[in-house]
């Protein structure tokens, strides 16, 4: 149990680090945002645009945090 604790943390921890990396590098938002919706699409994930534009900016300030 604690080594699938383990995997989850390590997990979590690459998705953060890559949605920081997204959301700090020197890309306009409407073209960030169309790369997140592209890769949420090849991973089955379907969000509408304004769905989109919610989670960057949740994540945004997560990482603001």
């Amino acid at each position: 149990m604690k080594g699938l604790n383990l995997l989850y943390a390590f997990l979590g921890g690459a998705i953060v680090g890559c949605t920081a990396a997204l959301l700090f590098a020197p890309t306009k938002g409407e073209d960030l945002r169309t790369k997140i919706c592209e890769l949420l699409h090849r991973k089955g994930v379907k969000l509408c645009d304004s769905e989109v534009d919610a989670l960057v900016a949740e994540l945004s300030a997560n990482v603001e945090k």
